[in-house]
């Protein structure tokens, strides 16, 4: 096993030189699933290494869960320095557990938030909050449940067939913020969003992160790359590129963002500034793939490689230590 259990843990810098150039050369429909992908598969990789690092490395300590014969001479060296690396394993990896845990509470209690706050709302897809604070995001899988009383008044608006699952919150002070062509656009986002269903990839890349730092810029790359897709597509249904980016402008001059980082929402995340130029300049190419010869085709090709020499790093290790430990003595 050797060397190869640490190396997912590094890996993942592979893939920093196309979080930055993926914003700027590549659709970001492209752009987020590549690195949402990425960042799942390495996450994945580091995690499990983690794992087999906490075998080897505590396998002699008291009450250990492993069968005796596990704590053989050979498998206490199957990987370098295993005892200082097994305890700090368990440290990182208990970490990991306590952030995801704190993350996934986290979204569960927003998302029940906003269904009891929906929870009066006739049926459709637009849902418009009387709130002095300005704010829009795509709240996906919520549907209406029939009144429970909520405080003060619910208004629901119906501008189209439902879409695919979800509902689309807005407040007040955000549509009187915007003319109707703007508020075409922020309709027109939203729904990306949930057709998209861009909120699976913000989580997948939150919890990459929370598994291995070095996975941050990936995290802060999608949330970026996925408001660009929404927009692309708001420009197209619309057919109003400037319009869309007029009423970008507008939202986040006043917008307040989204209750957790995970929901999409009309203004945030990523700079405004350059999501605004995007959609002043002419529309992306929709290539699903970068030229080779080119400094994003060659940071995208470094991080396939880098994942896929996490994926056998990983696999070696696993099939290396489950063959030592079985073949120690019973």
């Amino acid at each position: 096993m050797g060397v190869f259990v640490l190396l997912p843990l590094l890996l993942p810098l592979t893939a920093l030189p196309i979080a930055r150039l993926a914003e700027r050369h590549l659709h970001p429909r492209v752009a987020t699933r590549l690195l949402s992908a990425l960042a799942a598969v390495l996450a994945a990789c580091s995690t499990v290494c983690l794992g087999l690092l906490v075998v080897v490395g505590t396998v002699q300590l008291p009450g250990h869960p492993l069968p005796d014969a596990w704590a053989d001479r050979e498998a206490r060296t199957t990987a370098p320095y295993e005892e200082t690396a097994g305890k700090g394993a368990v440290i990182a990896l208990l970490a990991v557990a306590v952030s995801w845990s704190t993350a996934v509470r986290r979204h569960r209690r927003v998302r029940r938030e906003a269904e009891f706050a929906l929870a009066g709302v006739p049926g459709g897809e637009l849902a418009v909050l009387p709130d002095e604070a300005a704010y829009a995001y795509a709240l996906p899988g919520v549907r209406s449940r029939g009144s429970r009383g909520l405080l003060g008044w619910v208004l629901s608006l119906r501008t189209s067939p439902v879409g695919p699952g979800g509902r689309i919150v807005v407040s007040t002070a955000m549509l009187a913020c915007l003319d109707a062509g703007e508020r075409a656009a922020l309709v027109a986002h939203e729904r990306a969003h949930l057709a998209g269903r861009h909120h699976r990839y913000l989580l997948a890349v939150r919890f990459a992160a929370r598994a291995n730092p070095l996975l941050m810029p990936l995290r802060s790359a999608v949330a970026y790359t996925a408001e660009r897709w929404a927009d692309e597509e708001a420009a197209r249904v619309t057919g109003e590129r400037r319009v869309v980016a007029r009423a970008i402008g507008k939202a986040a001059l006043v917008s307040r963002g989204t209750p957790t980082p995970t929901l999409a929402g009309f203004a945030a995340p990523g700079p405004v500034p350059r999501r605004v130029a995007a959609l002043l300049a002419p529309a992306p190419s929709p290539v699903s793939w970068p030229p080779v010869f080119t400094a994003v085709g060659l940071a995208a090709w470094a991080a396939a490689a880098g994942t896929l020499g996490s994926a056998l790093s990983s696999a070696n290790a696993t099939l290396t230590l489950f063959l030592v430990l079985e073949a120690g003595p019973l």
